[in-house]
């Protein structure tokens, strides 16, 4: 089974990331976490994009906040999905971030997800993975199913309380 790389631009995020981590988790995929700033230490972001489809990875995250340049410069190294979490800071309430990450040129895109949205960041990867893994999709069936169930489970209980 592939990886999935995931590469944050501080240790700061970690609790944005955790969430991806968990996700992976539950569907067993194997996954490394970097800590690696888009301006701080650009050859060692530029170097891991750059030998992450020989390395075993089917798609990356990258996580940041405020300028969030780290998924697009991991982008611009690598033909792999890259999936964008932009992080909430006190500054601007992660909308810096957010647009960011969103607003790549074209012929470098970035999937990006919402501000702190590190679960759905790993679900995104579990279904490119699940493409070419029919595990995988059974997997993200069962959960879909489970969720869903969940809601109902809701539904009825507010109407049994209202």
């Amino acid at each position: 089974m592939k990886k999935v790389g995931i590469v944050m631009g501080s240790d700061s995020d970690l609790p944005v990331v955790q969430k991806a981590v968990d996700i992976l988790k539950d569907f067993d995929i194997p996954y490394e976490v970097h800590v690696y700033s888009a301006h701080r230490t650009p050859d060692q972001a530029r170097d891991f994009a750059r030998a992450a489809r020989e390395k075993g990875f089917g798609a990356l995250i990258a996580a940041a906040g405020m300028a969030a340049h780290l998924a697009g410069a991991i982008a611009a190294n690598t033909t792999l999905p890259v999936i964008g979490i932009p992080c909430k800071s006190s500054v601007l309430e992660g909308v810096d971030a957010l647009l960011s990450t969103v607003q790549m040129p074209t012929g470098i895109p970035v999937a990006t997800v919402a501000i702190n949205g590190g679960a759905n960041a790993a679900l995104l990867c579990v279904q490119i993975l699940a493409v070419e893994d029919e595990e995988l999709a059974r997997k993200l069936d069962e959960k879909r199913q489970r969720d869903a169930l969940a809601v109902l489970q809701k539904d009825e209980a507010i109407l049994a309380r209202l």
